[in-house]
């Protein structure tokens, strides 16, 4: 069930904390099927929060990002539209489900209540709270929405997402609280040294192993017809390397409805 109100596509601080609101902004609350990563299949409640610290060029929440929509929702009226769907397994995204302090409150009300969680995150904002599965995506430098790239043309925020697209620390944190998942968006070969340096940096970062197999490489594509020219791609690089390709399910059973 989408749930959208219009707001200033600039203002991410007002996005992040509205005074006059209290609880979440939330741009999409619906059952499906978890589309990605470990948990490919499993029948998920899905809130997507709207806000990000980061754009994407490729991001498949548009209006999560470079143009937000939400309606604000309580955390009670939250955790009653989670319960009314039935499923265990609960997916808080966004956007950044973590630029969100309120986050935490909701992420704490779920576990108290029993739920499965995964957040999905960019892994640039670490906090201290209960969560299942941390699906962490770190940007790569192919992200970076230069002004070829920009769905609005302009570059202006090519710099700003450039310099936080990745927070090593931040990262190292996840894997070492959480049990986690590495998942790359892969535009193309040209990305895997850039991944394997990352994945490196992380492990001489972190405290804990990180397994070949918690490293997924996921193909970019929003529809059916995109995934087409990337999926056996991104599929034969990861058998290569030993790590672990990650389908887009519900890419490959819905295109890109909304609300799947």
């Amino acid at each position: 069930m989408p749930v959208e109100s219009d707001v200033d596509a600039e203002g991410d601080a007002e996005v992040a904390a509205d005074p006059e609101s209290e609880g979440l902004p939330i741009n999409e609350l619906f059952h499906s099927l978890q589309g990605e990563g470990k948990l490919a299949g499993v029948p998920s409640t899905f809130v997507r929060t709207s806000g990000c610290n980061l754009r994407c060029w490729f991001c498949d929440s548009y209006h999560t990002s470079w143009e937000p929509t939400h309606a604000w929702m309580g955390i009670d009226e939250i955790l009653d539209e989670v319960a009314s769907h039935g499923a265990d397994h609960v997916v808080l995204t966004g956007g950044e489900p973590l630029m969100h302090e309120e986050s935490v409150a909701l992420l704490e009300r779920l576990d108290d209540a029993g739920y499965h969680t995964t957040v999905e995150t960019n892994g640039t904002i670490h906090r201290d709270v209960p969560i299942d599965l941390a699906s962490v995506s770190p940007k790569l430098a192919s992200s970076t929405p230069t002004a070829e790239r920009d769905p609005k043309g302009d570059g202006e925020w090519a710099e700003r997402h450039e310099a936080g697209r990745l927070d090593l620390d931040a990262l190292a944190g996840f894997v070492e609280d959480y049990e986690f998942q590495l998942k790359f968006v892969v535009t193309g070969e040209d990305d895997l040294p850039e991944i394997e340096d990352l994945v490196e940096r992380v492990r001489e970062t972190a405290s804990v192993p990180v397994r070949d197999e918690d490293v997924l490489l996921m193909p970019e594509g929003q529809t059916r017809e995109q995934l087409d020219e990337t999926r056996r791609t991104v599929a034969e690089l990861a058998a290569e390397r030993g790590y672990r390709y990650t389908p887009r399910l519900h890419v490959d059973l819905w295109n890109d409805a909304p609300g799947t």
